[in-house]
């Protein structure tokens, strides 16, 4: 009797786990309540104030990982529980995890270090961009400078071919001349 009702528990603890798992909604919003707290925290800790401005800027940080979020965000159901994660680069990082109609946020130093990897992932990509365009820039340069120096080397073959005309008409009216020269005499 004591196993069946040990059964019955675990089963009915199972079902009831089951039942409350939470959805992505309540993972989402959980995170942004983090987020916020985040910023917020991080704005006063800059002593930033409540201005316009900080508000604004508060404002752009949480619709931008709102954003990230709903198009970034995978939730992975292990029946009596899930998770949620996203792909930062290579990795993959937890985010929460829900159990019983709660939901478990990742600490502040995880946010912030995906906060200040994404912005080094940035960076990153602005100098990779940067670079390439100098690298095309310098390569139109330098095609630039190789045609007009093919134009260059094409004007003095022009040229040298003119003047070997020439020379060659000079030389054949001298031969005419002296062709004539010798007839008279």
């Amino acid at each position: 009797m004591k196993k069946i009702l040990i059964m019955v528990a675990v089963v009915v603890v199972a079902v009831v786990m089951e039942k409350t798992v939470p959805d992505k909604k309540a993972h989402k919003e959980a995170m942004m309540k983090a987020v916020k707290e985040y910023v917020d925290e991080e704005a006063e800790n800059r002593g930033l104030g409540n201005g316009l401005i900080t508000k604004l800027g508060k404002g752009i940080v949480n619709k931008t990982v709102e954003a990230a979020l709903n198009s970034k965000l995978d939730v992975d159901d292990y029946f009596l529980f899930n998770t949620t994660h996203v792909e930062l680069g290579d990795e993959k990082k937890t985010l929460s995890v829900g159990i019983l109609g709660h939901v478990f946020t990742f600490d502040k130093q995880m946010l912030r270090d995906a906060l200040e990897a994404s912005a080094r992932e940035k960076a990153d990509a602005k100098a990779e961009r940067q670079a390439s365009k100098a690298a095309a820039k310098e390569a139109r340069r330098m095609e630039k400078q190789l045609r007009k120096e093919q134009r260059k080397r094409e004007k003095e073959l022009r040229r040298e071919q003119k003047r070997k005309e020439k020379e060659q008409c000079r030389q054949e009216k001298e031969a005419r001349k002296k062709a004539k020269e010798k007839g008279s005499v």
